[in-house]
């Protein structure tokens, strides 16, 4: 039944995400459709505005809109043509000449491929921003012209810039942040993209040397299994990734219920004491704790030399230069630290659970485990689901655990690109950046990232049964 539910919950994903490319096709259609249509019935002053931005607000005097316009206008082709259209006319080649010297001894400082490729992707959504305010603008001649028609009367400029402090106070309020995110966030990822389809690495580096597209090589070269290829390295890295998030979420979940299972049940003393000296571990900054436990089991750490002191082993124990070992102790030594945020989550929920179902439960002879298993733990999955699956993804770009324990070592001969046993895709992107200053693989690695992040979280989320029945808990 659950397989079922699953299945249909992964089909009903595919048949949205078809559903709404097909709408969004619709929906441009229809669009095109109304600006043809808008133009035929329009009269001059909307037909002039198709050119020149503002005008027939200005002639239905509206001011603030009509100035707001022309302004943006004016704006966009003064930014076009003294400054964008030099950068987008070398996106195709990204430059065809660094930085040198002039037979006189200056210096020619020619092509820059990364100012070309950023200014044109800015250049690239700044035209696609004039399109919808310029849409915006015919779309306002049309509601106008209608009502007018209608014996209405135009909202003054007063009145519309009385409601951007009134009933349009959210979008005032969200542009700058809206700005911010888009500065900050989504033009970097868009930038990291086209990176990962060009040969920007160490010897490729501007201005003295210019990169330029390669087209799909870098992921060619991302899955290829020849001894140049990052195939093999991939797949270990994106192996041992799952695996790391899976047992670091799942781990964390279940120890983190039953430590607060432990400590709510009826008859423990000093609660508050345990409570406490659990929150403690979480209370020390990572960057402290991780590195100081990472250094006890050291091959010189306390751990070793305690061991051999006591003579319960005869040589140093390997722990972070044995892929395996390395393995265990990062999880095991995660569970130290993510067990205490569960323990806090869990005893909050526990709390919640009507203690009625409890008493029904034993009168109807049902045993501690009994309870767990029929309450208890389908009541925590439902509430924290989305939870997990905020943990699980988390998990998988964990870069603090990884890093100041491992820095992912051991190394092998065997992996490309820097890697080591323990590094995860994120902390591997990190090498690729930082160390080997292979920017295009790197970014291919970001793409590889997002993919395997986007899809687990999508199909688990869309099965999620929180999601599907948030009043389905009874």
């Amino acid at each position: 039944m659950k397989e079922t539910e699953k299945n249909s919950g992964i089909s009903h994903f595919f048949k949205n995400a078809g559903s709404a490319i097909c709408n969004f096709f619709k929906w441009i259609g229809a669009d095109l459709k109304d600006i043809g249509t808008t133009f035929a019935n329009g009269d001059w002053k909307t037909r002039v505005s198709y050119l020149i931005m503002g005008f027939g607000q200005l002639m239905r005097k509206q001011y603030a809109r009509a100035i707001a316009f022309f302004g943006l206008e004016v704006l966009f082709i003064y930014y076009m043509v003294a400054f964008g259209s030099k950068y987008l006319v070398d996106i195709a080649t990204l430059g065809t000449h660094g930085r040198g010297f002039n037979p006189d001894g200056t210096v020619s400082y020619g092509d820059n491929s990364f100012y070309i490729l950023l200014y044109s992707l800015l250049s690239i959504i700044a035209i696609a921003a004039f399109i919808f305010v310029w849409r915006l603008n015919v779309r306002q001649n049309r509601d106008a012209q209608a009502l007018l028609a209608q014996g209405k009367k135009l909202p003054t400029t007063k009145q519309d810039l009385h409601s951007l402090l009134d009933e349009n106070f959210d979008k005032t309020l969200l542009a700058l942040p809206l700005l911010g995110i888009f500065v900050f966030t989504v033009l970097p990822i868009i930038f990291m993209i086209c990176v990962a389809f060009t040969n920007y690495d160490y010897n490729h580096q501007p201005p003295a040397q210019l990169f330029t597209w390669v087209g799909l090589e870098n992921f060619k070269n991302m899955f290829s299994m020849g001894t140049t290829g990052f195939g093999k390295t991939f797949g270990t890295v994106l192996s041992w990734t799952l695996v790391w998030a899976f047992f670091a979420t799942f781990l964390n979940y279940f120890l983190g219920m039953g430590v607060a299972i432990l400590i709510n049940k009826k008859g423990i003393k000093f609660k508050k004491l345990w409570r406490t000296i659990l929150v403690m571990t979480i209370a020390v900054p990572q960057f402290v704790s991780l590195l100081y436990v990472g250094k006890m089991f050291a091959a010189d750490g306390l751990v070793n030399a305690y061991l051999l002191k006591w003579g319960w082993i005869d040589k140093a124990i390997p722990f972070w230069t044995n892929p395996t070992y390395a393995k265990i102790l990062i999880i095991v030594i995660n569970c130290w630290i993510g067990i205490p945020y569960l323990m806090l989550i869990a005893t909050g929920l526990l709390m919640n659970i009507p203690e009625d179902l409890y008493e029904s439960a034993r009168i109807d002879g049902a045993n501690p485990f009994q309870m767990f298993m029929k309450i208890t733990l389908p009541y925590m999955l439902f509430v924290t689901g989305p939870y997990l699956l905020t943990q699980f993804t988390g998990n998988l770009n964990n870069f603090n655990v990884i890093f100041l324990l491992t820095q992912g070592q051991p190394q092998s001969m065997n992996l490309t690109g820097g890697a080591g046993y323990t590094d995860l895709l994120v902390t591997w992107l990190y090498k690729m950046t930082v160390q080997d200053t292979d920017y295009k693989m790197a970014a291919v690695i970001g793409i590889m990232v997002f993919l395997v992040t986007a899809v687990i979280s999508l199909v688990v989320y869309n099965v999620l049964p929180s999601v599907k029945d948030e009043e389905g808990f009874q």
